[in-house]
């Protein structure tokens, strides 16, 4: 199974085989067909973005098989998009599978224009195909097949129908026959740059490239004359159209494709079951300036129930006070006491930071439950096309922020794992926007495993601290993004979003995407918390652990307002922040923070720097300037904003 973190475990280049690759738009499942198509989870969702760098699996003959990120064209627009034109035209495919929306024909056939343009050998699947029947749409499957010159398949890749027959037409691939032509001033630019590029198959896809001055086609065309007599062309052409050349070429191919469906699409007006009029008034009511937000109240109150009450209470005092604290802990340490005669030993294992007193107990009985449960209703909400409509909701608050509805994206992910969300800020097309989202993320955004401590510990704090809390971290994200909206150069860009159908969630679905979460939370995590503890094991014996939290003691009892035994917490925040949290949630369950602290010790420890794997990837994608300064910001503002709140709750006399 994939994790939030993973990456192909071969190289492009080592590739026995040339591979398969599975390109679309988001959202019309490829994530999911992937899945059908090797055993391999890629964490399939039901909202736009969730493949966001390559997932490589295998075929069951052995051929590898590639996820890319979701794409509309193949000249990009977003980085997310230009992973895939680079994998497309460097991979060298024996296949292309287009996964295409049954529902969008039109739509999907200018991206397999390109592809015929490029030469590339293509099966077009037309997935969604039962969404399709049920607004009655009927296509003649053998018909377009035989006008494309491709094979054709219908597919439902979440319940695998027409999944055999897709399998049995990979090796069947070709390369389309269609060659659209465009109105005569096109096609004449298109000739005359043809004429000068070397024959080689994809000719005239490059020629457009050259045009649209595509920075991979001009990378790769190393004719400065041939580029500045395309930029003439394409001068010209804007001037004679009176529009810019990407519109007027996209124009002229959904009239290509029009016509060329003429004929093999038939839409059968059908009157809405009680399931579909259902469906569109959850929809409406989620999309409602009003209602959408009582929706998103409900949900927010259904987390905590489940999250809150149900994992961090009844399943955290189930595992850590029965098995751990009942059965486990004590047979251990009695076996420990009589086998293990080295007092280190016994102490690295079962001392007050020992490796299974404290790593494990705190990743498998406290965190381990609230984790799970959070990835259940994560899921849930996933599955069945909520978030998307959140981001729908989102846009106008985020344009306060120099930001739109597609910036929603990395954050919501960001609640998954902030790591994994750091790196889909590629779906921005600014990186004025991509530095502010990674700013919040690594700021007011905690991730899953954080998420669900927090809401364990708001439950122990009272009702109350939800809303203190969202208030606190709402004007966090306010402030803070509006301030660096006006500091980080650039403009915004435009807010468009495909809306998936709601959905009703399917059980297999919430099983892979819960296990495959939990998977990725004991392989990734669960190691962190043990080296966490190993070196807060260390700093102990050798007494600079003590030294620490007498140093941070002015900070965290006289500002904050905390007990000195925080300090400790804080620490571990340094080396993984909802290992932090975690510890602060131990503090809290045994009475040391009163709901007051309580509430002060989340600000901090929601605000604090975010994960080790997290400043990677932000130095990954923006490099170590950017990084180090939203390190250098978001540590000293933590602490400065959770002082704060301490001193206005107790001016306000609140806990």
């Amino acid at each position: 199974m994939a994790s939030c973190h993973s990456e192909p475990t071969e190289r492009l280049e080592d590739l026995p085989q040339r591979p398969v690759v599975l390109v679309g738009p988001p959202n019309v499942g490829k994530s999911a067909l992937f899945f059908r198509l090797t055993g391999r989870y890629a964490t399939v969702s039901n909202y736009p973005g969730t493949t966001v760098d390559l997932l490589m699996g295998r075929l069951p003959e052995g051929a590898p098989l590639l996820d890319t990120p979701g794409i509309h064209s193949l000249f990009p627009l977003s980085a997310e998009e230009q992973v895939t034109q680079a994998l497309i035209l460097s991979a060298q495919p024996q296949a292309v599978i287009q996964v295409a929306d049954a529902r969008h024909l039109r739509q999907a056939l200018l991206l397999t224009l390109q592809l015929a343009e490029l030469e590339l050998p293509l099966v077009l699947d037309l997935n969604l195909m039962d969404e399709a029947q049920a607004e009655g749409i009927e296509i003649d499957l053998e018909g377009l097949a035989a006008r494309l010159g491709i094979p054709v398949a219908a597919t439902v890749a979440v319940s695998g129908h027409g999944l055999d027959r897709l399998r049995a037409l990979i090796p069947e691939a070709r390369i389309p026959r269609v060659r659209p032509t465009y109105e005569a001033p096109l096609e004449e630019a298109l000739r005359q740059l043809e004429e000068r590029l070397p024959p080689a198959p994809g000719r005239r896809y490059r020629a457009l490239g050259l045009l649209l001055e595509d920075p991979w086609t001009c990378q790769h065309v190393p004719d400065e004359g041939l580029r500045q007599e395309a930029a003439a062309l394409r001068g010209a052409l804007e001037a004679h159209y009176g529009r810019p050349l990407l519109y007027v070429l996209t124009r002229q191919r959904y009239q290509w494709a029009e016509r060329l469906l003429d004929g093999l699409v038939r839409r059968t007006p059908r009157a809405a079951g009680v399931r579909q009029g259902l469906r569109e008034r959850l929809d409406a009511l989620m999309l409602h300036p009003i209602g959408g937000w009582l929706v998103i109240a409900v949900v927010l109150w259904l987390t905590y129930q489940i999250v809150g009450v149900f994992g961090a209470q009844v399943l955290v005092g189930l595992l850590e006070e029965t098995v751990f604290g009942a059965w486990i802990l004590p047979a251990l340490t009695a076996l420990a006491q009589r086998w293990i005669p080295w007092g280190l030993v016994r102490d690295f294992l079962l001392g007050p930071y020992g490796q299974i007193s404290m790593a494990l107990t705190y990743g498998l009985a406290i965190v381990f439950p609230i984790v799970g449960t959070f990835f259940l209703m994560f899921s849930l909400m996933e599955d069945s096309g909520y978030l998307p409509r959140l981001a729908v909701m989102l846009n106008r608050p985020f344009k306060a922020l120099g930001l739109n509805g597609r910036a929603v994206l990395p954050m919501v992910l960001g609640l998954g794992c902030v790591t994994m969300a750091t790196m889909t800020t590629r779906v921005l097309q600014t990186r004025r926007e991509r530095v502010l989202v990674t700013l919040l993320l690594a700021l007011a955004v905690p991730c899953s495993a954080q998420l669900g401590v927090i809401f364990g510990m708001i439950a122990m704090a009272g009702p109350g601290a939800l809303g203190v809390w969202l208030a606190v971290v709402a004007a966090v994200l306010g402030l803070v993004g509006a301030l660096a909206a006006r500091v980080v150069p650039g403009e915004p860009s435009d807010f468009i979003l495909e809306l998936p159908p709601l959905r009703a969630p399917r059980l297999e679905n919430l099983a892979l995407k819960t296990l495959a979460r939990i998977e990725w939370y004991l392989k990734e995590v669960v190691p962190l918390f043990m080296l966490s503890t190993a070196i807060l094991f260390a700093l102990d014996r050798l007494g600079l652990l003590e030294g620490i939290e007498r140093a941070m003691a002015p900070l965290v009892t006289g500002w904050l307002g905390l007990p000195p035994q925080t300090a400790g917490m804080f620490l571990l925040g340094f080396l993984r922040r909802d290992y932090g949290a975690t510890g602060l949630f131990d503090l809290a369950r045994e009475g040391v923070l009163t709901p007051h602290q309580i509430l002060v010790s989340l600000v901090v420890i929601t605000l604090f720097i975010p994960c080790i794997a997290t400043v990677m990837m932000m130095i990954k994608e923006h490099g170590w300037r950017t990084a180090v300064a939203i390190f250098a910001f978001v540590f000293p503002f933590a602490f400065l904003v959770g002082g704060a709140t301490h001193h206005i709750l107790r001016w306000l006399g609140w806990g």
